[in-house]
């Protein structure tokens, strides 16, 4: 026995603008019948929740499956798989499309099969939300359906990448560790000999946590900053440069007004407000904000 919900959904060409849309989400558990041998032209996240089952690779190789798990059908790529016959599993699955769904995969967040269509996940909750959220949008006649299922499928696919097995709650080391020295002059080299680790095994790992390049990642949280010190400091531009580790403030600009599109001083005089002992660095907690006193 198995019980099975599902609704299908066809964005217009306007929603398909927004890049990744939402094309159908189901919820099933039980002894549910086996998938395929079948091939789709748009991606399927399957989640199971709970159970075990198996996957078979294009070649025929079958793998079991056991809860928590991710099981990803990506475009053009023959899928095959079931729940145990004896036991069942509880599944969910939401299928997607838009050209989104390449950056996804360039940075990390879908596995592209057949390279790892499964993927072991630590826990389900959050992913489990995102889903409930898709299918109480799918509720007849309402009108943000496309827009808010869009929205529940960027936010499934962050959940999903965090949730992995492989992750850890607090994030990777290396990312952290490198968040921690970023301000530090230091070239990449300098950077991965510091984790005794070669430039090579440094992109690698750096690629698999973040998407990008070392490079990138560091570039990411130093213009960052940057931007804080511009916006929230009269500091000048060269010494903003020197505190994210930059000790030519021409490079500094130069590489700022590049990947900004702005110069520093420009950016300074858009953003700017100053702000007396600087922005603070806790993070504010949304359900509990701080109470700000009238003047009258």
């Amino acid at each position: 026995m198995y019980h099975t919900w599902m609704r299908y959904f066809t964005p217009s060409p306007v929603h398909h603008r927004l890049g990744l849309v939402c094309l159908g989400v189901g919820l099933q558990h039980g002894t549910l019948p086996a998938v395929g041998p079948r091939t789709l032209d748009h991606h399927v996240a399957v989640i199971v929740h709970a159970g075990s089952g198996w996957y078979a690779t294009p070649d025929g190789t079958r793998h079991p499956v056991a809860a928590p798990a991710l099981l990803w059908l990506t475009p053009g790529t023959a899928h095959h798989y079931g729940a145990d016959p004896d036991t069942g599993w509880d599944e969910s699955f939401v299928d997607f499309t838009g050209p989104a769904a390449t950056t996804y995969t360039e940075l990390g967040y879908i596995e592209p099969a057949p390279d790892r269509p499964l993927v072991p996940l630590a826990d389900t909750a959050a992913a489990r939300a995102a889903i409930s959220r898709i299918a109480r949008a799918a509720r007849r006649g309402n009108p943000l359906l496309e827009v808010e299922t869009s929205a529940a499928v960027h936010e499934l696919l962050v959940a999903l990448r965090r949730a992995r097995a492989d992750t850890d709650a607090d994030g990777d080391p290396v990312l952290q560790a490198l968040a921690r020295d970023a301000f530090l002059p230091l070239s990449v080299a300098e950077h991965a000999a510091r984790h005794g680790m070669s430039p090579a095994e440094l992109r690698t790992a750096v690629r698999r946590g973040a998407g990008c390049s070392p490079k990138d990642y560091l570039l990411g949280i130093r213009l960052g900053r940057a931007k804080e010190l511009l916006a929230a400091t009269e500091l000048p531009v060269a010494a903003v440069a020197r505190r994210v580790g930059y000790d030519d403030p021409a490079y500094f600009s130069r590489l700022f007004t590049r990947r900004v599109g702005t110069a520093p001083v420009r950016f300074r005089h858009q953003q700017g407000r100053a702000v007396p002992g600087g922005w603070s660095t806790r993070i504010p907690d949304p359900d509990n904000p701080p109470l700000v006193s009238g003047t009258g």
